[in-house]
């Protein structure tokens, strides 16, 4: 245990954790620092290009093979069920409605792209290699919760939008999904050459991207935190903190039992851990429209984001190195 405390606390120690925690302090202290929307927007797109980019680069080098497809078909699963973990979670520790509590469960199987990214760029700092396919992993994660929380609704007897094309367009085209998934595919094509021709742009800039992305993710959640204090009730606060801790351990059970490398094994406790804030909301919009969104956008961006950037990823990856040897 005092090893697992003792890396933890080195790899909180890391300029992008730091950055976000320089951002949400100066939101919670309502400091004037702000970064332009349109300046966020771009550093998005280019994370995603770049980790997009590289997970196909390396998939190519590693080649297709039944451990990707294993690690796949993991992920998909690990979405389907982990909303029922959070589901029954919800009505022990809250009185959200069914729908609410629906909704809710749905962000927790699915996974925050901007939480993969910074814990990649932990994980490489720590000085581990996880497989590139994770990636590919993260992208299959996204849907399946949503499908699962459809199904929770119907079956506690509350009203749910049927899954027509809207829907589907919502969880498949989603941007940050788009974007991730085609230039995964671009790296995956054009391999190591691909990789030599833009490696100047993907590689050496990354870190210093995020780590004013990160800032600036810090100063939204802060704000998020500063204007919802009416719908956090000591039990769903409760559950956005504890809920991390549920995903991880199914991940890493899973991570276990697929023979990941330590650093895959890591990044997929990051995953399963994580709360969707980009996909999921646009979707439960057309499916779970009765949904309180003040509820779930503040839980997963405002709690449990924060939370796993300053200390579940830097825990999970701790345990990993801990049990990987």
């Amino acid at each position: 245990m005092q090893d697992i405390l003792a890396l933890a606390g080195a790899n909180l120690l890391t300029p992008m954790i730091l950055c976000f925690a320089l951002g949400l302090f100066a939101a919670l202290a309502r400091s004037e620092l702000s970064i332009p929307e349109a300046v966020a927007k771009g550093m998005s797109i280019y994370l995603l290009f770049a980790i997009g980019f590289k997970g196909g680069v390396a998939v190519a080098d590693h080649g297709l093979d039944a451990t990707l497809i294993a690690a796949l078909v993991a992920g998909l699963v690990l979405s389907f069920i982990i909303p029922f973990a959070a589901f029954a979670l919800l009505k022990v520790m809250t009185r959200l409605s069914p729908t609410d509590a629906a909704a809710v469960a749905a962000h927790y199987g699915s996974i925050s792209i901007v939480t993969f990214v910074t814990g990649s760029a932990v994980v490489q700092s720590a000085g581990l290699v996880a497989e590139g396919y994770m990636v590919a992993v993260a992208a299959a994660m996204e849907a399946p919760a949503i499908i699962a929380a459809l199904y929770l609704v119907s079956r506690s007897g509350g009203r749910t939008e049927k899954i027509d094309a809207d829907l589907w367009r919502e969880i498949l085209l989603n941007g940050s999904i788009v974007l991730l998934v085609g230039s995964f595919l671009i790296g995956f094509v054009t391999g190591d050459p691909g990789m030599k021709r833009i490696e100047a742009f993907i590689v050496a800039p990354f870190q210093g991207v995020l780590c004013l992305f990160l800032l600036d993710m810090g100063l939204v959640a802060g704000r998020g935190m500063r204007s919802s204090r009416g719908v956090m009730t000591p039990g769903v606060l409760a559950f956005g903190l504890v809920m991390p801790v549920v995903g991880a351990g199914f991940g890493l059970a899973a991570g276990m039992i697929l023979g990941l490398s330590v650093g895959g094994v890591a990044l997929l406790m990051i995953l399963s851990g994580s709360a969707s804030y980009i996909a999921v909301p646009a979707a439960m919009r057309v499916a779970l429209p009765e949904a309180n969104p003040s509820i779930y956008l503040t839980l997963s961006l405002g709690v449990t984001f924060p939370f796993n950037l300053v200390i579940g990823i830097p825990a999970w990856v701790a345990v990993a190195q801990a049990l990987g040897g």
